[in-house]
C-alpha cells in the first residue's frame, strides 16, 4: 500500500488553522490530502464503515460492517439475505473520514451483478455533516450493466445524469473510473478516456465531500435500478482508490493523470 496520510499537526498549529477556516468561507480548497489505498488491510483510522443503518425506504439493504472485509488486496462490499430490522437484506459501504476538494478521485473496481443492484463509487456531503448536498457519481445500476451513470448534485439538485457504454460490462472485468473536479470545470473519465465534462458553474459542486463505495439494492426504484430478485450474495470488489489534490501530478500507474498532458 501506498497510501500518504496528512501529516497531523500540533495543537497550536491546529488552532491557528481553525481559527483561519472560521473566518474565511468554506471552499472546495481547504481539506484533504492526497492518498493512494491498495487495500492490504482496512485502515479504521481512515475509513470509517457504515453500520446500523440504512439510507431511507428506497433501500431494502441495511449497511453492515459484516458486508466489508478485505481479502487478496482488495475490498469486498457484499449484499445477502439477512434480516435486520425491518430490512431483509445487510449491504456494505464505506466513506473516508475526512473531507476533500479540487482534485482527481479514482477507482479501479468491478461492480455486482444483478438487477436491483447499485455498485457506486461517489463523492458526498450533506446535511448529516451540517453541509448542502453536493455529490459527484459513478454508478453501475444493476438492470444494464453495459454502462455506468454519471451524475452530480448541487444543494439537492440533480438532474445531470449522463449514461456511458462499459466494455465487456462493469461487472465482468476491473474498470479505472476516474473523475477531475475544479472550480470551473468537472471531466469524468473511464479507463483514461474524456468521457464527459461540464462547464456549467450551478452544476459543479463547491463543497468539500467524503468519498464512498457502495453496494445496494432496492425494492422500489425499479424504473432506475431494475426489479431486485434475490438469486444469492452478491459482491462488489475494488482494487484501489486514490485521491490527488489539484496540481499534483500522476502518483502511481495507471492514473488518469499520468496520460494528461
Amino acid at each position: 500500500m501506498t497510501r500518504k496520510i496528512p501529516i497531523r499537526p500540533t495543537a497550536p498549529v491546529l488552532a491557528a488553522g481553525l481559527a483561519i477556516l472560521a473566518a474565511a468561507p468554506v471552499s472546495a480548497q481547504t481539506l484533504g490530502a492526497s492518498f493512494v489505498e491498495e487495500f492490504d488491510r482496512l485502515d479504521s483510522a481512515f475509513w470509517y464503515v457504515s453500520d446500523g443503518w440504512n439510507n431511507g425506504p428506497h433501500q431494502n439493504c441495511t449497511w453492515s460492517k459484516g458486508q466489508v472485509k478485505v481479502e487478496g488486496g482488495r475490498l469486498q462490499l457484499g449484499l445477502q439475505q439477512q434480516q435486520t430490522g425491518d430490512r431483509a437484506y445487510v449491504c456494505g459501504e464505506i466513506q473516508t473520514r475526512q473531507r476533500y476538494g479540487y482534485g482527481t478521485y479514482e477507482v479501479r473496481m468491478k461492480a455486482g451483478t444483478g438487477s436491483g443492484l447499485n455498485s457506486a463509487f461517489f463523492s458526498y456531503i450533506g446535511p448529516t455533516d451540517k453541509q448542502p448536498h453536493d455529490e459527484i457519481d459513478f454508478e453501475v445500476l444493476g438492470k444494464n450493466t453495459g454502462e455506468v451513470q454519471l451524475n452530480q448534485y448541487v444543494s439537492a439538485k440533480g438532474g445531470n445524469e449522463k449514461l456511458v457504454p462499459v466494455p465487456g460490462g462493469a461487472d465482468k472485468g476491473f474498470n479505472d473510473y476516474a473523475f477531475i473536479w475544479e472550480k470551473d470545470r468537472l471531466r469524468y473519465f473511464l479507463n483514461g478516456k474524456l468521457v464527459h465534462e461540464v462547464r456549467d458553474p450551478a452544476k459543479i459542486p463547491s463543497h468539500p465531500q467524503k468519498i464512498f463505495a457502495s453496494l445496494w439494492a432496492t425494492d422500489t426504484l425499479k424504473d432506475w435500478m431494475g426489479t431486485f430478485a434475490y438469486a444469492g450474495p452478491v459482491t462488489m470488489q475494488v482494487e484501489r482508490i486514490a485521491f490527488t489534490a489539484l496540481g499534483e501530478g500522476c502518483r502511481f500507474k495507471g492514473s488518469v493523470l499520468c496520460t494528461l498532458d
